[in-house]
C-alpha cells in the first residue's frame, strides 16, 4: 500500500486562536471601515491576508537568532547571509533592507526616473507604487491567457515576448530595465517558465537592456519549473534557482515570503554600477551597508531560511497544502485562478458575485463576506489594489478582480483549509442575495488598499 502524503516537519510550539460571533464581526468590520487591513489580529480566526512575514520559523532559524552578530559594521551575520545569497544566485553584490518594498525604494531611487517605462509581468502593488510614485509607467506585458481564470496552462505568469519586444521598440531609451516577477503574484501566484526567462533574456540582450527579477517567491517558481517543465524533473531546487538567476542582472527580494522570516529583504546584483548607485540610498534610507534595515539575528535566520526553503520537501509540503484547498473548492464549484498557484488561492470574485457591479468592487465585497461568515481574513487583489490611472484619475477595471487567500508557511493544518473551503461555500451558496458592494469614502493617492475607508451600499 502506498503511504499517504504527510508534512515534512513536526510541530513544536502552538499559538491559541479564538473564534468570534457574527455579531462581533459585524461591529469590528464596520469600525474598520470595511477594510480588513484595519482589523486587529485578535479579531481574526484564520488569517490569510498575506503569506508575507507570517510563516513559522524552524528550530535551526531560532537557534541562528540566538547567535546573531549585532555589530554596526562588518557583522558576521551579514557575511553568512551574503554567502548564502551568492551561492543560490551567483550575485556578488548584496544590500540588506528591512523588507521588499524597501529594496525597491533603494534600487529604484537610482534606476527609475520620470517619464521612463518599466515593462514586466503584472507588477505587484509596491513595485507599481514605487514606479508610478516616480512619475514613470509600469507597463504590463503578461500573456493574455493569465486573464482567463478557468484556463489551465502550466506557466500563466509568463511575459508575452511579442508585447515585450513591441514595448522595447516603441519606448527604446525610455526603458531603463525589464522586470520579471517570479512567481507572478497579481496574476494569481502563477509561475514563469525557464523557457520564458530565456526568451526575456534574449530580447533584453537584443535591445541592450538589463533584467531585474522581483524574487519574493523564487523558490516556489523553481518548484513549478521542476514539476511542470520538461527537462527539470531530476534537477534540485538549488540548481534550478541558480539557472534562473543566471538569466538576470539583479533581484529585489521580500525575504518575508520564501526566506520564511518575519522581517527582511535585500537587493542582489552582478552589476557593480547598480550596487554603487544604490548603496548611497541604502545608507540614507535603511542603514549601513552590512545591516541595511536588518538586525544581525534576522540576517542569520534569513540565511538559514533561504537554505531550508530551497529544498524540495519543504516546498512540496507548502504547495500541496495550497493544492488541497483548491481541491476542496473544486468540490464546491467555486471558481479560482487555475491552476492553483504556489502561495495562495485567488478566487474569481466577479464569477462568484455576479450581481455586484465592478464599480462596487466585487473582490473587496467577497473579502468582507468571507470575514463576516467565519472570521477568515483574505485580501483583495483587484480593482481596489489597481489604484487610479495616474493621468486620468479614473479607477482601473481592466485587470482581474480576485480574492486572495494567502496561506502562511508551516502555520495552519488541512483542517483549517476545510474550514476555509466550507465558509467560502456558504458565501457561494447565497451569492445571489449579495447584490450590492462598497464605495470609497476616503483613499490615499498610491497603494490605497492598505488604508482605504469604505462604506457598504
Amino acid at each position: 500500500m502506498e503511504l499517504p502524503f504527510a508534512e515534512s516537519w513536526k510541530i513544536k510550539m502552538i499559538e491559541p486562536i479564538r473564534k468570534s460571533t457574527r455579531e462581533e464581526r459585524e461591529q469590528w468590520i464596520k469600525e474598520a471601515y470595511y477594510n480588513v487591513f484595519q482589523l486587529r489580529s485578535e479579531q481574526v480566526y484564520i488569517d490569510l491576508i498575506t503569506d508575507s512575514g507570517t510563516g513559522s520559523m524552524s528550530d535551526r532559524q531560532w537557534a541562528g537568532m540566538m547567535i546573531g552578530d549585532e555589530s554596526y559594521a562588518g557583522a558576521s551575520s551579514f557575511f553568512k547571509l551574503k554567502e548564502m545569497i551568492t551561492r543560490l544566485t551567483g550575485f556578488d553584490y548584496v544590500i540588506p533592507t528591512h523588507q521588499g518594498r524597501a529594496a525597491e525604494n533603494v534600487l529604484f531611487s537610482y534606476l527609475v526616473h520620470a517619464n521612463e517605462v518599466i515593462p514586466g509581468n503584472s507588477h505587484f502593488d509596491t513595485t507599481k507604487g514605487h514606479i508610478e510614485g516616480r512619475k514613470a509607467i509600469a507597463l504590463d506585458c503578461t500573456i493574455d491567457e493569465a486573464k482567463q481564470t478557468q484556463l489551465e496552462i502550466p506557466f500563466k505568469g509568463n511575459v508575452d515576448p511579442a508585447k515585450l519586444e513591441k514595448a522595447l521598440q516603441q519606448y527604446a531609451d525610455r526603458i531603463p530595465f525589464i522586470i520579471v516577477t517570479i512567481t507572478n503574484n497579481t496574476a494569481g501566484g502563477q509561475p514563469v517558465s525557464m523557457q520564458n526567462l530565456r526568451e526575456v533574456r534574449a530580447i533584453a540582450d537584443k535591445y541592450h537592456k538589463p533584467v531585474l527579477f522581483d524574487s519574493a517567491r523564487f523558490a516556489e517558481n523553481a518548484y513549478f519549473i521542476k514539476t511542470r517543465e520538461k527537462g527539470y524533473a531530476h534537477k534540485s531546487i538549488k540548481e534550478i534557482t541558480h539557472e534562473m538567476f543566471d538569466l538576470a542582472d539583479g533581484m529585489t527580494m521580500s525575504a518575508k515570503k520564501d526566506g520564511i522570516v518575519n522581517m527582511g529583504g535585500f537587493i542582489a546584483t552582478r552589476r557593480k554600477d547598480w550596487f554603487d548607485g544604490a548603496k548611497g540610498y541604502c545608507v540614507q534610507f535603511e542603514g549601513y551597508l552590512t545591516y541595511g534595515g536588518m538586525n544581525g539575528r534576522d540576517m542569520n535566520a534569513l540565511a538559514i531560511g533561504l537554505d531550508e526553503n530551497t529544498e524540495f520537501d519543504n516546498l512540496e509540503t507548502r504547495i500541496r497544502q495550497v493544492a488541497y484547498l483548491a481541491s476542496k473548492l473544486d468540490e464546491y464549484g467555486i471558481p479560482y485562478q487555475r491552476p492553483a498557484g504556489g502561495h495562495a488561492i485567488f478566487v474569481d470574485a466577479p464569477k462568484v458575485l455576479t450581481c455586484v457591479p465592478k464599480e462596487e468592487f466585487p473582490a473587496q465585497t467577497l473579502t468582507i463576506e468571507l470575514y463576516l461568515e467565519a472570521g477568515i481574513r483574505g485580501c483583495e487583489i483587484g480593482y481596489l489594489l489597481a489604484d487610479r490611472d495616474p493621468i486620468t484619475r479614473e479607477n482601473r477595471f481592466n485587470g482581474l478582480d480576485l480574492l486572495r487567500l494567502a496561506i502562511p508557511r508551516r502555520v495552519y493544518t488541512d483542517n483549517h483549509m476545510n474550514v476555509i473551503a466550507a465558509a467560502l461555500k456558504n458565501v457561494f451558496d447565497r451569492r445571489e442575495t449579495i447584490t450590492r458592494g462598497v464605495r470609497i469614502a476616503w483613499e490615499a493617492p498610491l497603494m490605497r488598499h492598505f488604508t482605504v475607508q469604505l462604506e457598504r451600499l
